[in-house]
């Protein structure tokens, strides 16, 4: 694939990297996206998208086409896992629309890297390119793939997740951290729950520990409820979309749990499973003339349904930050970037890692109501 000092290259087609695709695009700028898979498979998790994430995907045109398949949580609510007492209850939907611009949409991840996808052209995504070696100098960054091939662009971001070879070429090597933790995937159609309450609900079952929780929504325009759980466990450190588990084991964890939480396992034919890992916040995502994104910056745990609004973020503000810059001001602009958005992605890296959020009602309002499209750009330092 044709690439000069003058594109902007990405590490990663997943959604922050095609989010910052088509953002940085649109801002005039010509982009390439190297991703390690030989094509795109539907795997991976159902994601939440709050209404922080719903309105970065509208100014970037893919929020209607997000739309066709998600279900829209009608609430918010958060259960004691033993009483099934609720702690809270925020109205979404229609009343989220309204608040901030945008609804929340829960839907699988592969629905939407296909929307957006369908925003980038695909012959400026080139597949099979797992990169072996980065280097940056001052006049741009070189990049050697497996495959024996090359690249050189003027610039790198680093959109390609928790184990990053661009964070690796940036800052040395350093592995994730296992949490003690795994989770648990399943999705079961609403027909076979149907007596349940909340179907059409966000609806969080806190544990009693910070580690062990249930988390349900619809899925497929509420054809399907998906079902998120997790709990501490040493014995199984394999980080994987597609591991199976144990439907038996699954039950047998939350065996403590109200009646309708477990009945929702009891519909389980089939079960996921994967250890969760994290990293503690950076100081610093930008050297030179590159920088990281979503996951590759700051990976975080799913607490607090932010990971991919995070990502999503993250493309608009640095395109934002990128547009009418000329290569060889970009190293400035990269750190602009890093400065805008270090601070509140910590925040939520921190906040996800302690569990405790919205548990007894709160104010939502600053996460919900972030506007990519209309923060303040951070000022030359």
């Amino acid at each position: 694939m044709e690439t000069s000092q003058s594109t902007i290259g990405i590490v990663g087609a997943g959604i922050g990297g095609l989010a910052a695709a088509i953002a940085l695009r649109r801002a005039g700028h010509e982009v390439v996206v190297f991703e390690q898979a030989k094509q795109f498979a539907r795997v991976g998790a159902d994601i939440n998208l709050t209404p922080n994430a719903v309105r970065a995907l509208d100014g970037l045109g893919a929020g209607e086409a997000a739309r066709v398949t998600a279900a829209r949580p009608s609430h918010r609510i958060s259960r004691s896992y033993d009483t099934g007492e609720e702690t809270s209850r925020l109205e979404m939907a229609e009343t989220a629309e309204q608040k901030y611009g945008a609804p929340q949409l829960t839907i699988h991840r592969a629905d939407l890297l296909a929307a957006l996808a369908e925003m980038f052209p695909a012959d400026r995504v080139a597949l099979g390119k797992r990169a072996s070696a980065i280097a940056a100098d001052a006049e741009g960054v070189s990049l050697a793939f497996e495959d024996g091939s090359s690249a050189r662009v003027g610039a790198l971001v680093g959109a390609d997740g928790i184990h990053s070879a661009v964070r690796r070429a940036m800052f040395g090597a350093e592995s994730p951290r296992f949490t003690g933790i795994v989770a648990y995937r399943a999705v079961v159609p609403a027909e076979r729950v149907a007596s349940l309450p909340n179907l059409g609900a966000f609806t969080k079952w806190w544990g009693p520990n910070p580690q062990s929780q249930i988390v349900t929504f619809p899925l497929n325009r509420g054809k399907d409820i998906f079902i998120f759980a997790t709990t501490p466990q040493d014995s199984w450190q394999l980080e994987s979309w597609t591991a199976p588990g144990s439907v038996d084991e699954l039950r047998e964890q939350y065996v403590a749990y109200h009646p309708e939480a477990r009945a929702l396992l009891e519909a389980c034919d089939t079960v996921l499973k994967t250890a969760l890992y994290e990293r503690d916040p950076m100081p610093a995502w930008a050297a030179g003339r590159m920088a990281l994104l979503g996951d590759a910056a700051h990976p975080m745990l799913p607490f607090m349904a932010q990971g991919a609004g995070m990502a999503i973020e993250d493309a608009v503000v640095l395109a934002r930050h990128l547009e009418g810059v000329a290569m060889r001001d970009i190293a400035g602009a990269l750190q602009r970037y890093e400065r805008a958005r270090i601070e509140r992605t910590s925040q939520i890296q921190l906040g996800s890692r302690g569990n405790n959020w919205l548990r007894e009602g709160g104010n939502a309002d600053w996460v919900y109501g972030y506007d990519a499209w209309a923060v303040p750009l951070a000022a030359a330092a």
